[in-house]
Order: C-alpha cells, then sequence, then structure tokens
C-alpha cells in the first residue's frame, strides 16, 4: 500500500511539473496569425480584430522612447512577428477603415514600441522605427476605447 502511494505521489509530482513546464507555452499563444520576415520575404499583412479589456499600460507602461502605452487589447498577444536577421527600418501599420486603433509591439530583449493614431485624419496606429533585432516580437493590436471591435489588417514592411 506504502509503494502505491508513492508511485501516485510521484505521478502527481510529475504531471505538476509538466503543467508547469507547459504554462510559458501557453503563455505565447496568439489570438491570429503568425508571420517571419526575411530577405526573400521582407513584408507581410496579416489580420484580426480588436476587442481588448485590458489596458495596453498594464502590458507596458511606457515604451522605449518613454511615450506611454494607450489603448486597450486581449492580454495575449494578437501576432507574433519573426525577424530571420537584423533590420535598419521597419513601419508596422494598422488598417482598420479609419478607426481609432492601437499598436504595442514588445521585442525579443523585451524592449517595447507604442504607437496610436498616425495622423489626426487617420486614427489607426503606426510604428515606424529603426534597429530592429533578429528574434520574435509579440504584437498587440488595440482599440482606444475599451471593448471596441474593429476588424483589421496589419501591413509591415522595410
Amino acid at each position: 500500500m506504502k509503494t502505491q502511494r508513492q508511485g501516485a505521489m510521484a505521478l502527481a509530482v510529475s504531471l505538476a511539473m509538466g503543467a508547469v513546464v507547459a504554462l510559458p507555452t501557453l503563455a505565447q499563444q496568439v489570438n491570429f496569425e503568425s508571420f517571419t520576415l526575411s530577405e526573400s520575404a521582407p513584408a507581410a499583412s496579416v489580420s484580426g480584430f480588436t476587442n481588448g479589456i485590458s489596458a495596453l499600460s498594464n502590458i507596458a507602461g511606457r515604451d522605449r522612447n518613454g511615450m506611454i502605452c494607450a489603448g486597450f487589447a486581449d492580454t495575449n498577444p494578437d501576432h507574433t512577428m519573426d525577424l530571420q536577421q537584423d533590420l535598419a527600418a521597419l513601419t508596422l501599420q494598422v488598417n482598420s477603415g479609419g478607426n481609432d486603433t492601437s499598436l504595442l509591439v514588445q521585442g525579443p530583449d523585451g524592449s517595447v514600441r507604442c504607437g496610436e493614431d498616425s495622423d489626426r485624419r487617420n486614427p489607426d496606429a503606426r510604428i515606424q522605427d529603426q534597429s530592429w533585432p533578429a528574434g520574435t516580437y509579440r504584437i498587440w493590436v488595440g482599440s482606444h476605447n475599451q471593448g471596441q471591435r474593429y476588424s483589421y489588417s496589419l501591413s509591415v514592411s522595410p
């Protein structure tokens, strides 16, 4: 009987450890498509919809330039972007038909870039920045107001 209990306890511990090891994988789930940029494929376009109630400032208070990350998104990233090599410049542009969107990109080193209105005539979010090291980036596309649901396409190009 003691051996059965020890075996059951060992199984329970093994299952618990397996669940803990699986947690980082679950935390990396994305809501929509992921994509890869490389020399042969330097641009991409993916789509999804905003539907968040979590403040982007809770995911990352400020970006690497000190700008407050405004807007609301889901707690899971909407997309991941894998850069196969370092890129000197990159532009991420949301197109939701002119709705007020926001954008947060977290790099492989934990650095954050945020963007919202590209200008007053077009409230769709945009990030245009330099120095993008190779690696996996997590991307959140949100709305300026909590709970707003907008369909969008996200274009990424050098």
